[in-house]
């Protein structure tokens, strides 16, 4: 089956929709099965660090990523007006503009640039005015590839690649707390504002808990949207039609096109689980197959993306506005779904095709080096580094 995809994840069939491998590991690779598992309450967090979270002393309050429950609902619920689609549209599309004509006018005064720097220094300015990590001494962007580099060990004491790793992190949380987080949460002390830190105040949390805060909504936010934006421009750059098809469109289709990117390549490839009492999810031929208590599920989110029957013939193609069934998300299950969707998704989403529609309009706009890429095999994540680009100089 031809393929529009730019990141290989092996085989793209759906094959059975659920199953338990040899491994113990339930794999998920079906979409309703997939959504099923995300949706439900009898599930808990696994993987992405939960297991070095949970050596935490009882009294630190856990980051929202790690928290299930009742707990998790109502912090979500709580925190929800800072990420509605109207709070975007009204508080952050002038800052996201402003965000973007900054980041653009170093590319024009240069005339070449990495895209991975502009659209990282563009995803932490704007998640930084979410947050309200306004205060930060300069090369936040620094410490915070650092903190998220390429390639680094595993944590532990077994190996002097994890206790190197155990250091490292270590210094770069203090680094972090130091220099970005400690002189936000000065001046919110003193006077709340409308942000995130100002809200962690509020709630009683302590400085330590609300670095965690942070360094979550950093990795959720500014990261994954960095990744997303280089892959997007990087189908648009080796697909003529579709970037004017994008350019030409008004804002709705242009946001349904990139929904339709983040289905075909989820920077997210897997999400897990793990299960707290008996879960009914649909399994082959129409039949349920129930997962026991206290079992690990693998979603494979980059293979029931590609389920045909819920997103149609050809998924392999990028087709957006593709007819989907009631229930289904343009980007089906990029963003997660149940209780841990993404808060951002909307954010991301606004900020890239922000960014995307004033790059795309510089003239001569050009891609001079096409990206290398590397993954995070735990969670099937990609990272593309080195797309240079580079426009006509006045």
């Amino acid at each position: 089956m031809e393929t529009a995809r730019k990141v290989d994840r092996g085989p793209a069939e759906v094959g059975c929709p659920v199953e338990r491998g040899a491994d113990g590991v339930w794999r998920v690779r079906g979409h309703a099965a997939g959504r099923a598992v995300l949706r439900s309450t009898d599930t808990v967090q696994a993987g992405l660090g939960v297991e070095t979270v949970e050596n935490l002393p009882p009294k630190i309050r856990r980051p929202v990523l790690y928290r299930d429950g009742v707990e998790h609902r109502e912090y979500r619920r709580r925190t929800a007006r800072f990420f509605t689609p109207r709070r975007v549209d009204e508080h952050y599309r002038d800052l996201m503009i402003e965000i973007a004509e900054r980041r653009l006018d170093v590319l024009r005064r240069d005339g070449e640039a990495d895209l991975s720097a502009l659209s990282f220094r563009l995803a932490i300015d704007v998640a930084a005015a979410v947050i309200g990590l306004t205060e930060s001494r300069p090369g936040i962007d620094e410490r915070l590839q650092r903190f998220f580099p390429e390639k680094f060990g595993r944590p532990g004491f077994t190996s002097i690649d994890g206790l190197r790793w155990f250091l490292r992190q270590n210094v770069q949380f203090l680094t972090i707390y130091l220099k970005d987080v400690r002189p936000a949460i000065r001046p919110r002390r003193r006077a709340r504002r409308d942000d995130l830190i100002s809200h962690l105040l509020d709630e009683g949390c302590r400085d330590g808990e609300i670095l965690g805060e942070v360094i979550t909504f950093a990795a959720a936010g500014m990261v994954t949207t960095r990744e997303f934006i280089n892959l997007a421009a990087w189908h648009l750059f080796t697909d003529r039609q579709l970037q004017i098809r994008y350019l030409d469109s008004p804002e709705p289709a242009r946001l349904a096109l990139l929904h339709e990117l983040l289905r075909l390549e989820p920077v997210v490839g897997n999400l897990k689980r793990r299960t707290t009492a008996p879960l009914p999810v649909p399994g082959p031929d129409g039949d349920t197959v129930t997962i026991p208590p206290g079992e690990l599920v693998d979603v494979a989110v980059s293979t029931a993306n590609l389920d045909p029957a819920a997103v149609g013939a050809d998924p392999l193609a990028v087709c957006p506005g593709r007819p989907l069934p009631t229930g289904v998300a343009p980007m089906a299950l990029s963003f997660g779904d149940g209780p841990h969707r993404c808060p951002g998704a909307h954010v991301a989403i606004q900020e890239s095709d922000i960014f995307l529609t004033r790059l795309f309009a510089l003239p001569g706009l050009r891609m001079t080096t096409p990206p290398r890429i590397t993954m995070k095999e735990d969670i099937s994540s990609y990272e593309l580094r080195g797309l240079r680009i580079a426009i006509d100089r006045a």
